[in-house]
């Protein structure tokens, strides 16, 4: 608990400081500025997505690392996460032109967000390598054991963003590109203090750290098939969320509007339940690196257990105050009306979702990525397969069926491969 509660702060910190920076462009004086804003930072998000793989490979192989006490092994992972890390933000930062136009063509908004867009993106991308580099360094503490300086991080740049935003767009009368320089402004200090936490609690690791020995990746072939297997599986996993949110958009914009309040439910949960799958990580990896395997399965009872108490708190929850808890997402009673339609899809999905949650941190602490990748692709297959089979009439209840369904082929081919996993273990 002392590793997930912290993890659980900070994932709930992070989305609810950024609606600040909304907040800011909603009172600009026009609608397009919240609309850029949103564009703009998920055409960032859709980058980073896909190097999820710098916290999550880099938090396994050193909870392994931490757990074996190989001192070398810790260095070796920490530097060449960085070092890939800046590699992909600097590439990020001489390609924006390009990948500024084809994340635009993909999300084709409207020529004046488009723009508007267009300009933050320019501005916010010069902190690719600060975003990256600090992912890399937040799942390193956290293979570390040490889940608090990772939270203190993530708050931190959050609450910067929002002052630097303020003081730029209103002090400075910088307008619409203060919101991005505020951005921009954090995460470079961000990465400065991630730093000087790894340096003030890790001394003699940044002592061993070599810029040679970073940027020579011979021996580096274990990090790199963790790396591209969940690499790969984030690709999957980016399209079926990217198709729910097109299918949706298809049924209409109440249909939209009711998914989208929904997964943000889900999304909830998932904060939470991620803090418990971190300490999976950790715990679950330092157990397994030190070959001590009786209080690595005790670790993944209790997780369960955890898990467990926590999600019935979400079904009850969202089963017994449906209505109470989509009025606080909008006052439009049509849109209520139609959400109290497919309300109960919420209570399911955190039944079905919960192992997943919990195999995920577990497999990224024994590093069993190629595992998470067959459960993920798996279920993307059955997922399509399934939606389009199921008869148009059931309208989106078909969506969420093939979704439950993408779920819970996630929790269930993750079990029977650690059941398998678990045979040759003392």
């Amino acid at each position: 608990m002392s590793i997930s509660l912290p993890a659980i702060i900070a994932n709930i910190a992070e989305p609810l400081l950024g609606l600040l920076d909304t907040g800011i462009a909603g009172h600009l004086g026009a609608p397009q500025f919240i609309g850029a804003v949103a564009v703009g930072a998920m055409m960032m998000n859709v980058l980073y997505w896909n190097f999820g793989f710098l916290r999550m490979g880099t938090s396994g192989l050193t909870a392994q690392a931490f757990g074996s006490g190989s001192h070398q092994a810790q260095v070796d992972t920490l530097q060449r996460s960085c070092a890939i890390a800046l590699i992909a933000g600097l590439a990020m930062v001489v390609l924006q032109a390009p990948l500024c136009w084809i994340l635009l063509w993909i999300m084709s908004p409207g020529a004046e967000v488009s723009a508007l867009a267009s300009t933050y993106f320019g501005i916010v991308v010069w902190g690719a390598p600060a975003v990256l580099v600090t992912m890399s360094i937040k799942g390193w503490l956290l293979g570390m054991q040490d889940s608090r300086s990772p939270m203190l991080i993530s708050v931190g740049v959050n609450v910067l963003n929002v002052i630097v935003s303020l003081v730029a767009v209103y002090v400075l009368k910088m307008g619409f590109k203060g919101i991005a320089v505020g951005t921009l402004a954090s995460v470079w200090v961000g990465v400065i203090y991630a730093c000087w936490r790894v340096r003030g609690k890790f001394a003699s690791i940044v002592r061993d750290l070599h810029l040679k020995s970073a940027l020579n990746f011979k021996g580096s072939g274990r990090f790199f098939k963790v790396s591209s297997d969940i690499f790969v599986r984030c690709i999957f996993m980016l399209v079926v969320n990217l198709y729910f949110i097109r299918a949706g958009a298809l049924g209409g914009d109440l249909v939209l509007a009711v998914n989208t309040m929904m997964q943000q439910l889900f999304h909830l949960y998932s904060y939470f339940m991620d803090g418990i799958a971190f300490a999976g990580e950790a715990v679950v990896g330092k157990y397994y690196g030190a070959r001590d395997y009786r209080p690595m399965h005790r670790c993944v009872r209790w997780l369960f257990v955890w898990s467990t108490v926590l999600t019935l708190v979400f079904v009850v929850a969202y089963a017994v105050f449906p209505r109470f808890i989509f009025t606080l997402f909008t006052s439009e009673s049509d849109v209520v009306e139609v959400a109290m339609f497919y309300y109960w899809w919420c209570s399911i999905v955190p039944l079905v979702s919960m192992a997943a949650f919990v195999w995920d941190g577990v497999f990224i602490g024994i590093t069993a990525t190629r595992g998470m990748l067959t459960a993920v692709a798996t279920a993307c297959a059955l997922f399509f397969v399934l939606y389009f089979s199921l008869p148009s009439s059931l309208g989106n209840h078909a969506l969420w069926i093939a979704f439950v369904a993408f779920l819970a082929t996630r929790s269930i081919v993750q079990t029977v491969l650690w059941s398998r996993f678990t045979r040759g273990l003392a």
